[in-house]
């Protein structure tokens, strides 16, 4: 187990993970960003490999999180997602993390023909290139109007998706911050989904009471996402737990999200947290 960080390659290199003692990476790859299929070139991605090596810089997962089943980025979004996983292929890599998608007009239940449907045909795919599909659990609603754009962020959901789609091409990126977001214990879903866990998002958050008490849990304010290590997450648990199961994964952490440690404390924000995190971790050669 090695803890790393998301990037998409523009924010944070391969030499700056390294010379601050990071051992992984999720490589990010939006349409238009350094790593876009359709972009990167064969000799960058040989360059990127090569760096990885000597830097000894494990690559985790590649990700890209779109509202699959929104007809409209829908259209976008399938041509870029199997595009990614034959990069991640390219790179040696054989997990992709993203979002479920959500009609966000529909229930849970009611989005789940939709949902079969489409990671039906999408995990044959990712099976057919020795991918595995990894669903961050992140609701993507707590917000004005509170309409998400991906359902698979509940325990219920996750074994509804999984029954639905009964893929082994298909687990979860699994993320505490957000279950503490939505008052669930984290801890108790490793061990529920322990076979299905292919990637870890290191992420922490809190709930603001004072906020909940005067407003109510749907108020904007009422939580907020924290660097690992700065909010209510027990990642000694987490990581014993992980340990116990079997995980064979890294924890990336996911920045810029931190409402203290942003902008230009970012990397130091980013430093805290790998302290934090390094204690529980077993160190790897």
């Amino acid at each position: 187990m090695r803890i790393g960080l998301l990037t998409n390659g523009k924010t944070h290199d391969v030499k700056f993970l390294a010379d601050h003692g990071f051992g992984s990476l999720e490589l990010i790859a939006w349409p238009g960003e350094p790593f876009d299929p359709k972009k990167v070139t064969a000799r960058q991605i040989d360059e990127f490999k090569q760096q990885l090596v000597e830097y000894n810089i494990e690559l985790s997962a590649v990700g890209y999180y779109p509202n699959h089943i929104c007809p409209k980025e829908g259209k976008i979004a399938k041509p870029h997602f199997i595009a990614m996983m034959k990069l991640g292929r390219k790179l040696g890599c054989d997990v992709i993390g993203t979002f479920t998608g959500r009609n966000p007009e529909k229930s849970i239940d009611d989005n789940i023909p939709g949902v079969k449907k489409y990671w039906t045909e999408m995990a044959k795919r990712a099976a057919d290139l020795g991918m595995k599909v990894a669903f961050e659990n992140c609701p993507m609603f707590h917000h004005h109007p509170f309409r998400g754009t991906n359902i698979a962020f509940t325990p219920g959901a996750w074994q509804k998706i999984f029954d639905a789609v009964p893929s082994d091409a298909l687990g979860l990126e699994w993320d505490p911050s957000h279950l503490i977001c939505l008052l669930i214990d984290p801890v108790p879903t490793i061990k529920q989904f322990a076979d299905k866990i292919f990637h870890v998002h290191a992420k922490d958050a809190e709930v603001c009471w004072d906020v909940v008490k005067a407003q109510g849990i749907w108020d904007t304010k009422a939580v907020r996402h924290r660097m690992p290590g700065l909010g209510q997450v027990n990642w000694r648990e987490v990581v014993s737990a992980l340990l116990e199961v079997g995980y064979k994964g890294n924890l990336d952490i996911e920045g810029a999200h931190d409402p203290v440690y942003g902008g230009n404390l970012e990397d130091a924000g980013l430093l805290i947290s790998l302290n934090a995190l390094k204690q529980y971790v077993p160190v790897t050669m």
